[in-house]
């Protein structure tokens, strides 16, 4: 009877299928593109998660681990990570995943990076001299993206290849689809003037035809200063700006006592999947970006 038993419970318990491509990203924007092409043929992680500022995090011994079972790792690039992405490959000693092997994988190296800076020296802060890493906040970036992501893990996995090109041709009907939706619903934002506490949204606004007249940080990377906030507050008082944007793991002071004072909304915007209850996805995410925009208009 017993072994009855334990025969039944066997057959209760779901079945657990191996993930064919294990996938290391370095923020979660980068694990749910992943996930959206491969569905189950991958298992995918995020070094970083929305909360977070994905500049600076620890090269723990569990994301050392990680990486070094990864087959592929996948990351902004352009610097983002410098200040701990090297030690992690490092200590992971995973060739496949090293720098020139087709295990290592940069998002910004497949569409057209902005803001690369003329010169740059430490008086500016933190500044990316191959431009704005943040290129998820446009849409357009994502399907580039896409498109390069899914042949490498087709090139990585040739057993699953046709499951990575079938996900991307689902992906990108239904992306194309939203893209239109978000641009029509976007529309009276073109032309909006933005203040920012960090310069991470120069693709959303590039997309969307902002305008951004200011930062918080006075310099890029070091919180907002009171002499910085105050000279805002003499330049914006009357006008001049039309929303305060900050991100979840920055802190939303600065931007309400700058609000407060001069009447211009601020919101915080999700910087990627998980920075708000509602963006659980990569559609999500700009849904919400789109929603929480919108809001700020009288």
């Amino acid at each position: 009877m017993k072994y009855f038993m334990f025969a039944v419970l066997l057959l209760l318990i779901p079945a657990v299928s191996k993930a064919d491509l294990n996938v290391f990203a370095c923020e979660p924007e980068w694990a749910a593109l992943a996930e959206e092409i491969g569905g189950k043929a991958v298992k995918a992680s995020s070094a970083t998660n929305a909360l977070q500022d994905p500049h600076y995090i620890q090269a723990r011994p569990s994301l050392i681990s990680k990486v070094r079972r990864a087959d592929i790792v996948v990351c902004s690039g352009a610097q983002l990570e410098v200040g701990w992405l090297p030690m992690l490959l490092n200590k992971g000693n995973n060739p496949a995943v090293m720098p020139g092997n087709s295990g290592y994988f940069i998002a910004s190296d497949y569409v057209k990076r902005l803001g690369v800076p003329a010169s740059v020296d430490r008086s500016q802060g933190d500044v990316h001299p191959q431009g704005n890493p943040h290129v998820q906040t446009n849409p357009h970036n994502i399907q580039l993206i896409a498109e390069a992501l899914a042949t490498r893990m087709a090139e990585l996995d040739r057993d699953s290849a046709q499951v990575y090109q079938d996900g991307l041709e689902d992906f990108s009907r239904r992306w194309r689809d939203a893209i239109s939706g978000w641009e029509i619903r976007a529309a009276s934002l073109r032309g909006k003037r933005v203040i920012t506490h960090h310069k991470s949204w120069v693709y959303l606004e590039n997309w969307l035809g902002m305008e951004e007249v200011a930062n918080l940080e006075a310099v890029s990377g070091v919180p907002p200063t009171a002499g910085h906030l105050s000279s805002l507050l003499k330049r914006f008082g009357d006008g001049g700006a039309d929303v305060i944007i900050h991100a979840p793991f920055q802190s939303e002071k600065a931007s309400k006592w700058l609000s407060d004072r001069t009447g211009i909304p601020e919101i915080m915007l999700p910087l990627t999947v998980g920075g708000s209850p509602a963006a659980k996805d990569l559609f999500s995410y700009f849904d919400d970006i789109i929603e929480r925009l919108l809001s700020t208009q009288h």
